[in-house]
């Protein structure tokens, strides 16, 4: 099948890039003449496990391939996916204008029944305006069609390749029929696929991030509790993650969530609830904890320093909202450098793939390193930001003798207690004791 990607970010790239694997004839599209000559040129413009291979292969096969022209990307295509941005806007709802200049360009362009696919997060009832922008200038039928995608940073490719389940809003028995060869490929052990409505659709994707969400929160939440009661948030995990009911995942505490979806979709969730006269009670406790939790660890090294931070050089690790990824959108060591910054201090920081793009938002203001012990080398104290593993058995020997202070503020939870205290460390982390050496 000949298909279109316009937009080539996280979901537009992965996605153009495995059904190119799949068999398919994907041409990706963008307005960025830069991004499209460096695809062109066989550089992958983002870090993603397992994409590059996927990319380089495809690419060489002829089966992958991009422009900056829309005509030219679109022309056979049979289906046409809008993978474009929805950011938010200053009062919290997503902004469409990406997709409906799009939308308006392609009417007058389609030469024979498509298939144009919302794959973008998308607040309900934009397909109706998707639908109605092309049909303005359309001379032939056409399906608009809500295809919500459940990619997780750092496993992206994995998810699209083998999906949990595939959502797809549409109430055309003809998309049905197009949108269901597509993925057949994909569901061949059984994995639904979902046909729905387009604005249930539309509703399921901020469904389940902000669940997601708010389940991240919620563990947040009993972890700053447990800090005050003194039971371990860590022992609470694995008792209620053991009843099938709540299941394991996304039980972990922490410093908060980030990215370029949580923050984004529980915010225009909020919004459309805002717009339709429902107070979203839960949603409005979820934004306020996490943005309160992304700094949880300041107020304990302002205590451990007396207050006295002006001048102190303070080791991170971890700079992207997760580990796996180069993305640092929201990502909670921003919000930690920017505090640490202001109150005097110098930062000294390492992360394995996102050092480059927070050098490009922040300059020279902190030092970047090449490896995680020169971060540490006369550093006052380590914080840790993001759970790579490489940072979960570092030599512990090595790091006593780089730090001033035996001193950690964990933000990810990744050392035992037991180990902590045998290593003579002091140890701060979340929702459970303080190590004190």
């Amino acid at each position: 099948m000949k298909i279109a990607v316009v937009g080539t970010g996280y979901v537009g790239l992965v996605t153009g890039t495995c059904f190119s694997e799949t068999g398919n004839h994907v041409t990706c599209v963008d307005i960025n003449e830069a991004k499209i000559n460096q695809m062109k040129a066989g550089k992958v413009p983002i870090y993603e496990p397992g994409l590059e291979e996927l990319f380089h292969r495809n690419v060489a096969e002829g089966r992958l391939n991009f422009t900056t022209s829309l005509a030219e990307g679109i022309e056979g295509a049979k289906v046409i996916f809008l993978a474009l941005p929805t950011p938010p806007g200053e009062d919290g709802s997503a902004d469409l204008k990406y997709i409906l200049q799009v939308a308006n360009d392609l009417g007058p362009l389609l030469k024979e029944y498509t298939v144009i696919i919302d794959k973008s997060t998308v607040p309900v009832g934009t397909s109706e305006l998707v639908k109605e922008a092309i049909a303005q200038k359309a001379q032939v039928p056409f399906d608009v069609v809500s295809n919500p995608e459940f990619l997780r940073e750092g496993v992206a490719v994995e998810d699209f390749m083998k999906p949990d389940r595939v959502v797809i809003g549409t109430q055309s028995e003809k998309a049905k029929e197009v949108m269901a060869k597509l993925y057949a490929p994909l569901v061949r052990q059984g994995n639904p696929i979902i046909f729905m409505d387009e604005r249930s659709a539309e509703m399921t994707k901020y469904a389940a991030n902000a669940f997601l969400a708010t389940k991240i929160t919620f563990m947040n939440e009993i972890a700053n509790l447990c800090e005050l009661v003194g039971a371990n948030v860590d022992d609470i995990r694995r008792g209620i993650g053991t009843d099938s009911r709540i299941g394991k995942r996304f039980l972990f505490a922490g410093i908060g969530y980030g990215g370029s979806c949580f923050p984004k979709d529980v915010q225009a969730l909020a919004k459309t609830s805002e717009e339709n006269n429902y107070q979203f009670h839960i949603l409005d406790s979820v934004m306020k904890v996490n943005e309160n939790q992304k700094t949880k660890l300041l107020p304990q090294v302002k205590n451990y320093f007396n207050n006295e931070l002006v001048g102190k050089t303070i080791a991170i690790w971890g700079l992207a909202f997760k580990p796996y990824t180069d993305d640092i959108r929201e990502a909670p060591a921003l919000y930690n450098i920017d505090a640490l910054l202001e109150a005097g201090c110098s930062i000294k920081a390492y992360d394995p793939e996102a050092m480059p793009n927070v050098q490009a938002l922040l300059g020279n203001s902190i030092q970047f390193c090449k490896n995680p012990y020169e971060a540490l080398e006369d550093a006052d104290a380590l914080m840790i930001v993001t759970e790579w593993p490489q940072f979960r058995t570092p030599d512990f020997d090595k790091m006593d003798s780089l730090l001033k202070n035996k001193v950690i503020f964990d933000g990810r939870n990744l050392y035992e207690l037991s180990q902590m205290k045998e290593l003579g460390y002091t140890y701060y982390s979340i929702g459970r004791q303080t190590i004190q050496s």
